[in-house]
């Protein structure tokens, strides 16, 4: 269910967004070209166009690429990936990997998806708290955060499900949310 929530909204970007500047910049080509010789002032100015549309549009692909697969995950590792995430949404971030934590790739996939739906559901300023520690077996994490993440709609249940995790989550006094997750090592 998580995969199929998270590729429906990857299609929706993709096309919402990138395609939308992609059809933007076609046509600005087709009026640069056409306005060459009778204007050249506005072909500049479609040229100009052209270049910031296609800044964005690489932008908002690098965005898509990195929802779909970090490359930082794995150049970097996950403590580097989740500074990379909390940077981008602008959320102050403690974030505390134990020392001699690692785990498989899809291991630390579902952990660094988990806190990216976390950090992007926080609300800019919000303070997020995330530890990843080993435990005999098995990777455990907790997040903590302030205000409503509408933890129902969040797809970290079926994430961590899928790998034989067990994920709880608590609504603490106030708004604060706790999300404590398990993840074996071996299937």
């Amino acid at each position: 269910m998580s995969a199929d929530a998270d590729r429906r909204s990857i299609e929706r970007e993709l096309h919402e967004g990138v395609q939308q500047l992609l059809v933007a910049l076609a046509a600005n080509a087709e009026l640069a070209a056409a306005s060459l010789d009778a204007d050249p002032s506005a072909a500049k100015e479609f040229l100009a166009g052209i270049a910031e549309d296609t800044r964005q549009a690489l932008e908002e692909t690098r965005k898509l690429a990195e929802r779909i697969h970090p490359p930082l995950l794995e150049a970097g590792g996950l403590v580097a990936a989740l500074r990379a995430a909390a940077a981008n949404a602008d959320v102050p971030t403690a974030i505390d990997v134990a020392a001699g934590t690692t785990c498989p790739p899809e291991i630390a996939g579902a952990v660094y998806f988990c806190c990216l739906d976390v950090l992007e559901r926080a609300a800019a300023g919000t303070p997020v708290a995330i530890s990843v520690w080993s435990e005999e077996g098995a990777v455990a994490f907790n997040i903590v955060a302030e205000g409503d993440l509408d933890t129902e709609r969040l797809p970290l249940l079926d994430r961590v499900d899928a790998l034989g995790g067990r994920l709880t989550i608590t609504e603490g006094s106030g708004a604060e949310i706790s999300l404590a997750g398990s993840l074996p090592l071996s299937g």
